[in-house]
Order: C-alpha cells, then structure tokens, then sequence
C-alpha cells in the first residue's frame, strides 16, 4: 500500500487538534473541532480550509483557446482576462470527465483546477486530445490553496492586504496579490454557498499564510475546518461532488448542471453529441432532493424505491446542520423526480423510512 499523500500544511495540522483521514489517497483533517462547530462557523463567521491537495494544470500557447473549446462543455471563449468560469468536461458517451474551474490569466493562458482524485486522470484525458500550439503542465506540487469562507472572509483577508479586495466580484480574480509580503492569486469562488474566497500561493509559502489569516481572523471567530464540514456545506448549496452526483455514468445534464452544458457554442466538445440527445430525448434519470418524513438519515448508497420498485440510490446525504432536517440527494428515474413526490429508503436491510423530493438548494445564503 502506498504512502497517503501530504499538503504542504500536514505539519501544522495537530496544533489545532485534528483528526485526520484518508480521502482519495491524502491525509486530510476530517474536523479540527466538530463537523457542526465548523460548519456553523463557515454559516455565520469565517472558516479557513486548506485544500492544497486540488489539482492545478496550467494550459498555455497560441490554441489554447480553442483547445479548451473542445474539451469543455462550456463556452471558454466567453471568458475575459481576471474571469473564472465553471465547467465540465465529459467522454463521448456524456458521462462526466471531472467537473473543475477553468481561470483565464491571458489570451494564451488559463489555469484549470480540479479534483484532486482525478488530477493525474484529467491531466492524462488532456494531454491525449491535445493538438497545435498548446503546453500543458501539471503544476500541482508547487501550488498550494487555502480557502477563507464565510459572511466575515473579506473583512478577515482585507487585514492583511492594501488591495481593495470589494473590487474583486464573484467568480474574478486578481493575480499577485501582496498579504503580508506573500504573493497570491486570490478568487472570488468555493465550496460552501456563502461568500469568500480561493487564495493560491506558492507551496513553499502555505504555511506562513495559514497562520497569518487565522491570527488575522482570531477576534471575529474564524476556525480551522475540515472536510467534514466542507461535505456538509456543499451538500446543503447543492453543489455536486464527484464520484457522487457526478461521475463516468452521470452527465452534467443528470446531475443537475446543466447551466454549463452550452450545446449551442459554435465549437464542437467531446460529448456535445450524446448531451444534445439526453436532451432532445429527455432524462432517463436525474439528481433531486430528498427530505426524510420518517426517521433515518438518507447515506450515500442507500437504495430508493417506488413501492416494490427500485428507482434509483442516495448519492449524499445527511442530518442538515443549518436546517436540522434529515436530508439527500438521490439519482433516481426521471418519472418519479416531481416536486412532493413519496418515496421509500431503505436505510437498513429490510428497513424503510419513508422521504418526499424537495426543491434543492437545501440553503441559499441572504445577499
């Protein structure tokens, strides 16, 4: 068995008392604290991550736009320079390559960031489809991430820099931002539903900003969070994970992104056939929500049925820290996705708790 994987902060991680676990072959902290103290942090304070092990790969040279075209599900071309834009990326079949965000630094270079378990999967789906003037790197090992998130993440990072961070909207970026003689590229993007930002710097200088942003945080209750907390959050914004609710077998169409899916971009991209048929045809299946009537906590995995009917699984699911309801995300038959809608779960071998489909988002911040 291979040695698990370690960010440039592992280091640090027992000074704030974490617990750590696998996850995709890295050791992570899965709470510093408690997944709900961390979680209601993020919801009302500011939460720092580190998520230094996400994939970095840099994309440069004269066609590299219309590289990107091919392979993204997105238009690329609408991109400007400071601009982050979220897409897909999918086989032939419409199945899900990876879901990741792509940067646009200049005409002829972007950033793409994606999950880390399909890092050295994507780079190599890339790499197979390139042609023309076009450089690929994998430059994860020397880029490291933190993510400041939550209501006070901007007052907590203004601290420590001269750059009027309000300036910086919603899915932009600045490059070399100074925070306390730290050079970072910092976006307005994450994970969790609430505002904050992605903050990028060089491995070498992760730790150094680690400690700068919680000394600056320390007086307005920011915490060290864990992935736990970061699977709770996202799943309440409904914002997918891959190898759950996207994956080889589930389009971005089924999981519910369809948003990203520009089936009417001039350029054809890997997969355009097999979506536009999805769509044409409808869905066989689909991601909805799912809300527990009946006691038990909807795991990913467990089966949903239709009476005798199986009809789909729970891909996540949990007890809902901000609305303390017992909820899911199911990938189930499209004739049984309509608001209101009864279903069963079996959440223990013979053992069914009866659940009803929901709107999603589960949250949505106030503005």
């Amino acid at each position: 068995m291979s040695a698990l994987k370690r960010t440039p902060l592992y280091s640090l991680y027992e000074n704030y008392g974490a617990k750590t676990i696998d996850f995709g072959g890295w050791e992570l902290p899965v709470q510093f604290t408690s997944i709900k103290e961390e979680h209601e942090a993020v919801r009302t304070k500011a939460g720092l991550f580190d998520v230094s092990h996400m994939g970095e790969i840099e994309v440069k040279g004269k066609d590299s736009l219309a590289f990107l075209q091919k392979m993204m599900t997105n238009d690329i071309s609408k991109l400007k320079e400071g601009e982050v834009l979220y897409t897909a990326m999918c086989y032939e079949n419409g199945g899900t390559v990876d879901d990741l965000l792509v940067y646009k630094k200049a005409n002829d270079d972007y950033l793409l960031v994606v999950n880390a378990a399909n890092t050295e999967k994507d780079f190599e789906w890339l790499e197979s489809h390139v042609s023309g003037d076009v450089q690929l790197k994998n430059a994860s090992e020397e880029i490291a991430q933190l993510a400041l998130q939550g209501p006070l993440a901007e007052e907590i990072l203004q601290k420590l820099t001269n750059e009027d961070l309000s300036e910086i909207k919603y899915f932009k970026f600045k490059e070399n931002i100074d925070l306390q003689g730290i050079k970072a590229l910092v976006s307005r993007t994450g994970y969790t539903g609430e505002d904050g930002f992605e903050i990028y710097c060089s491995e070498k200088d992760a730790k150094e900003l680690w400690k700068l942003i919680l000394e600056a945080g320390k007086e307005l209750g920011i915490k060290p969070i864990g992935l736990g907390a970061r699977d709770t959050l996202r799943f309440e914004a409904r914002l997918p994970l891959y190898g759950q609710e996207l994956g080889p077998d589930i389009s971005p169409l089924e999981a519910g992104i369809g948003f990203v899916v520009k089936l009417d971009k001039e350029t054809d991209f890997i997969g355009k056939q097999a979506l536009q048929k999805q769509k044409e045809e409808g869905l066989a299946k689909k991601i909805v929500g799912i809300e527990m009537i009946e006691r038990g906590i909807p795991r990913h995995g467990y089966k949903v049925y239709n009476g005798d009917e199986e009809i789909g699984h729970i891909t996540s699911g949990t007890q809902s820290p901000t609305l303390n309801k017992a909820i899911g995300l199911a990938l189930i038959k499209s004739d049984f996705a309509t608001l209101g809608t009864e279903v069963s779960i079996e959440v223990r071998p013979k053992k069914y708790a009866k659940a009803k489909v929901v709107a999603t988002p589960f949250y949505k911040r106030q503005k």
